[in-house]
């Protein structure tokens, strides 16, 4: 019998294994989230509000159990592993609160009495979830999703199933009719058996480019609606006329987070050339306070990778980008999945630093010329996520941003997810919007009504 294994990547000691349900198993939960959505799409606006009021208070009374589990399985310190848990909570709030009105009937004035557009429930969005922000990353799809009058699956990384164990449990301590939110610890190779079940009418998954491009293909065999949140390299404009210590602090802030694991952190460093030392000195000095090391240590404040493959893999992008003359600015060491906080200067065009997503505490400086070479540089990049831009000419700060190719830019902030706002990416980074009532919107029967005498 094969089973998934949850491992604390600090130290690779084994904190569970978990038994892969039976086709029987999964065919029970099809026919149960088939049979729970008739009753929850008929369900009241206030009835699913105030029970995702309850979910939130649920999130927060559980929260130092639910972070240390965030924190052991993926290795997130404990102070971003809370404010993960709180972030959901809020989130939850978010809909409960807004939902009703972002679904409302929509009238659009034509030849008829009357005409409208009507926002209706689906069926089952199957999720498809990464490791990186195991409980965050499931909530912001449920939230609006359930909020919707739809019923929710989820297929969690398999390196975080006490999370998906324990989002399934909030749900159900929460109130909820049993059946609206179900977790299937299951193989990738099972998804097609979900996708092309008539009760599954959405897709959504956050995860690598390949793993976006393999379900979108089986979506697409079955006729079935997808929002893919993908691959970045986010780049990060320092101009000549930037904040540089703010530059510098938000960018150790975008960079190390999450020890690097984020598809929206800063990846990319594109400093002004008379700028560029100056920077340098001011982010190597932030990078330098920062402590890496277990994460259950409440001084740390840059926990290990998520396993030792991927540190491993990151590790071997770093010396490749070395060895075509990368300079090492600070870190470049590894012990274990334990990685340091990491600037290489001197990126050019072909290195993996520059090319690729590296996904971990390795941040690339990258020199422009000027401020048109800069959002060139920005630009050329297989992935369009997230940008963000530091300058005190806010007038041509919104000029360039228009001209960058991503899903949302930010000026003298960190990019990051919030409810309120759509999120998603363009090119390689995948396409739809989570979040706001776009992301909403996304799997609802968008139904129009005429009505004529």
């Amino acid at each position: 019998m094969k089973l998934l294994q949850s491992i604390n990547p600090f130290d690779q000691t084994l904190l569970a294994e978990h038994t892969l349900m039976t086709d029987g198993e999964i065919n029970l939960v099809l026919e149960n989230a088939e049979s729970s959505f008739r009753s929850w799409k008929t369900s009241r606006f206030k009835e699913r509000g105030n029970l995702l009021k309850q979910l939130a208070n649920t999130l927060r009374a559980n929260k130092e159990k639910y972070a240390f589990t965030i924190s052991t399985e993926m290795g997130k310190i404990l102070k971003e592993s809370r404010a993960e848990i709180e972030k959901c909570a809020t989130c939850c709030e978010f809909y409960a609160e807004r939902g009703e009105e972002f679904l409302k009937d929509e009238e659009i004035k034509t030849d008829a009495k009357k005409s409208l557009v009507a926002f209706d429930p689906i069926g089952a969005v199957f999720a498809i979830m990464p490791w990186n922000f195991p409980f965050w990353q499931v909530i912001r799809f449920a939230a609006p999703t359930i909020m919707g009058g739809n019923v929710a699956l989820l297929k969690h990384a398999k390196n975080v199933t006490q999370c998906s164990k324990m989002l399934e449990e909030s749900f159900i301590e929460a109130g909820f009719p049993k059946n609206i939110f179900q977790s299937l610890i299951i193989e990738s190779s099972k998804a097609e058996k979900i996708i092309e079940h008539n009760i599954v009418q959405g897709i959504t998954l956050t995860g690598s480019e390949y793993a976006g491009s393999s379900v979108a293909s089986l979506a697409g065999k079955h006729i079935k609606k997808t929002v893919m949140e993908l691959g970045g390299s986010d780049p990060f404009i320092i101009l000549d006329d930037a904040d540089i210590l703010l530059a510098a602090k938000i960018a150790t802030q975008s960079r190390m987070l999450n020890a690097g694991q984020s598809c929206i952190a800063a990846k990319r460093f594109i400093v002004i050339e008379k700028i560029k030392d100056e920077f340098l000195h001011a982010f190597k000095n932030e990078v330098e306070k920062l402590k890496q090391g277990d994460q259950l240590d409440e001084t740390t404040t840059v926990g290990p990778l998520s396993s030792l493959q991927s540190a491993v893999e990151l590790e071997e992008q770093q010396n490749n980008s070395i060895k075509q003359n990368a300079e090492i600015i600070i870190g470049a060491k590894r012990s274990g999945a334990n990685y340091q906080p990491t600037i290489l200067s001197n990126i050019k065009k072909g290195m993996p630093a520059y090319n690729e997503e590296m996904f971990g505490p390795v941040a690339s400086v990258i020199t422009a010329k000027n401020d048109d070479d800069a959002i060139e540089i920005a630009n050329d990049h297989r992935y369009g996520l997230g940008a963000a831009i530091f300058t005190k000419d806010l007038d041509k700060a919104y000029l360039l941003a228009r001209k960058i190719n991503s899903g949302a830019v930010f000026v003298n902030s960190m990019v990051k997810s919030d409810s309120r706002l759509p999120f998603g990416g363009v090119k390689k980074s995948g396409y739809g919007r989570e979040l706001s009532y776009y992301g909403m919107r996304e799997f609802m029967n968008i139904k129009t009504i005429y009505i004529d005498p």
